[in-house]
């Protein structure tokens, strides 16, 4: 889809300041970036968060012809969802990205600069 051909969806319904507030958007850097075997969508990710890591499974793979590119790359990550059991691993949180609901090729929601890992989006 180009640019062009593009229309914004629906707005959702209003939300209050504090449902959003319970969202914990963090930067965090991806360290390592695995094939997960057996899945064609999903891409195993090691994300450092300064005080700790956490393995974030993203349905990246056909996203990208290299997904190793994203190691070394700060990205927001939703960290506080409750953990997720897919093809065997476990999910700590999910990658924030923008596009994929529109049909969209996806792209990263990236800090401007680089600026400490686990710092809180909002």
């Amino acid at each position: 889809m180009t640019e062009d051909q593009f229309k914004p969806a629906d707005i959702k319904p209003l939300v209050e300041v504090e449902d959003l507030e319970k969202l914990d958007i963090r930067v965090g850097t991806i360290q390592s970036v695995e094939d997960m075997e057996g899945s064609n969508k999903l891409m195993k990710l090691l994300v450092d968060f300064g005080d700790h890591s956490r393995q974030i499974l993203a349905a990246i793979k056909k996203e990208r012809k290299v997904p190793k590119e994203l190691e070394g790359v700060q990205a927001l990550f939703v960290v506080n969802l409750k953990p997720r059991r897919m093809m065997g691993q476990v999910s700590e949180g999910m990658l924030f990205d923008i596009g994929y609901p529109d049909g969209l090729l996806p792209v990263l929601a990236q800090p401007e600069r680089r600026v400490p890992n686990g710092s809180r989006a909002g």
